[in-house]
């Protein structure tokens, strides 16, 4: 921030449809914050929760929060007093930052309700809005006369990232900036990153997607960041038009949302030179609907978490073909390898096995679980990703599902990946998740739970007909059952939330 503000103070940085910031102002303020922040007693190493939509205040308070030492702890915003109370309490954080309200809902009041069961709380902040007992961030960004302390070294402790809870309570993820700053500064060197850039940010800046290639990695690449709050797709389409921006990152979901609304004889999206998607597999006829429909631009996807940031990627110069095909190679520094995890015995080229990942950007542990941090660390010091995938003769990745992921019938193991891949390719669908759910007979049986184009109620047989004859897949390999659903329950990143779906069609045992 130091650099680029002195380099070039009136460089665009930072907006988000209601205010903008220069590189130079934006320091001005972020620095008069953390002197408020020094003189509310934050010190190295204390622990603040952030919960904000994407709104330029967020990037001022983790900076203000980075440049005092003290360790942010990001938080979606969609979190509710249940969440956020236990991210509070199990980080031991000193301070809360909210919005007021947003999209109705009052987060001030959720965080006086939070401060009231969290007695290590000190102080909350309240963004956008004011709130009895809590500190209008607009009166801390007048500063004070406080003298702020010397940078910390970046092998500190940094961030924690709690992760989305897909399949149970959430777990932090403890960063330096070393570790968390290595995905965005191999993205700026992957996807050609320059100060001519203006990335369009969708993604919640709160969570690991945002914050790296929405925050981290335009910042260090001296670039631009346009932000969106609430995704509309057809709003989304003209931001990024009105702001020139030339490359995005979400999950999938966005990328199909756009495509629907897109429509070419209206919309002009030739500016955007790259979309990268991370944080749940990318289904191939994504990425070449993708790139038949948006003119330039170049879907490309990457292999990450919160545990080890980014792992592999593909490059807008990989042929489409690679790129629907893999979730990219490893980033310099990366290594990957693919292990029986029954034996525990590395997997030849081809083969499917668990990820185990050793790097720069793992995790220095899970928060307060040094139980779980042994547990996911091999005895050679790999990290046991609990993703399957397999490499091919270049080194290329492709993630093919969770060691959760895979339903076992009868004996016989199989990829819910797989055959999701193979029922996103009938026509009739728009969105699938396959789960196996509890058989008396089989020990799993196979359900998938599908979202449909046109509310069609596609039956048992038309599926196993696709999957079979269209698809060649094993016969055993076809669901049992079908739900069908208007949506898919997610998390705030657009990960299908597996365990939701388990939990809705797994029957009651009978008392």
């Amino acid at each position: 921030m130091e650099q680029w503000a002195e380099a070039d103070p009136e460089h665009a940085y930072v907006s988000d449809g209601t205010s903008s910031y220069s590189y130079g102002r934006f320091r001005d303020d972020a620095w008069a914050l953390a002197r408020s922040f020094v003189d509310l007693g934050v010190t190295a190493g204390d622990r603040v929760v952030v919960q904000l939509p994407n709104w330029n205040e967020f990037f001022l308070v983790y900076a203000a929060l980075s440049r005092v030492g003290a360790i942010t702890i990001p938080c979606v915003h969609v979190y509710r007093a249940g969440e956020v109370g236990f991210i509070v309490r199990d980080s031991g954080a000193v301070g809360l930052v909210t919005a007021g309200e947003f999209r109705g809902f009052d987060h001030a009041e959720m965080a006086r309700a939070v401060a009231a069961e969290s007695p290590g709380l000190r102080f909350r902040v309240v963004v956008r809005g004011t709130a009895a007992g809590a500190l209008p961030l607009e009166e801390l960004l007048s500063g004070s006369d406080a003298v702020l302390p010397d940078p910390t070294p970046a092998d500190d402790r940094h961030l924690v990232l709690y992760s989305s809870g897909t399949e149970a309570q959430p777990k932090g993820c403890l960063h330096t900036w070393n570790t968390s700053s290595f995905l965005p500064k191999q993205a700026v060197v992957a996807l050609g990153l320059t100060r001519d850039d203006v990335v369009f940010m969708p993604s919640p800046v709160t969570h690991a997607l945002g914050l790296t290639l929405g925050v981290m990695a335009p910042t260090i690449a001296g670039a631009a960041v346009h932000l969106m709050d609430v995704f509309e797709p057809a709003a989304a389409i003209q931001r990024i038009t009105e702001h020139g921006c030339t490359g995005t990152a979400s999950p999938a979901a966005f990328i199909r949302m756009t495509l629907d609304a897109f429509d070419p004889a209206v919309h002009d999206l030739s500016g955007l030179r790259f979309w990268l998607t991370a944080g749940a597999p990318v289904p191939a006829a994504l990425v070449t609907e993708s790139a038949a429909a948006f003119d330039g631009c170049r879907v490309v996807s990457a292999y990450g978490s919160s545990e080890v940031m980014m792992a592999t990627v593909c490059r807008p110069e990989d042929p489409i073909g690679r790129v629907a095909t893999s979730d990219g190679s490893p980033v310099p520094g990366v290594e990957l390898r693919i292990v029986d995890p029954a034996t525990e015995e590395e997997q030849p080229t081809g083969q499917d096995g668990e990820i185990r990942y050793r790097g720069p950007g793992r995790l220095l542990e899970y928060w307060n679980r040094p139980d779980l941090t042994a547990a996911a660390t091999d005895g050679a010091g790999w990290w046991r990703t609990g993703d399957l995938g397999r490499l091919d003769d270049e080194g290329y990745l492709r993630v093919t599902g969770r060691l959760k992921d895979v339903i076992i019938r009868g004996g016989h193991n199989i990829s819910a990946r797989q055959v999701e891949e193979a029922l996103l390719q009938h026509p009739a669908v728009s969105d699938v998740s396959v789960i196996g759910l509890p058989d008396a007979r089989l020990g799993e049986k196979v359900c998938a739970v599908l979202v449909t184009r046109d509310g069609s109620q596609l039956t048992l047989d038309e599926v196993r007909h696709h999957l079979v004859d269209t698809c060649r897949l094993a016969v055993w390999k076809t669901p049992e059952q079908i739900e069908f659903v208007t949506a898919m329950p997610v998390t705030a990143t657009g990960k299908t939330q597996k365990y939701a779906l388990r939990a809705a069609y797994t029957p009651v045992a009978p008392q």
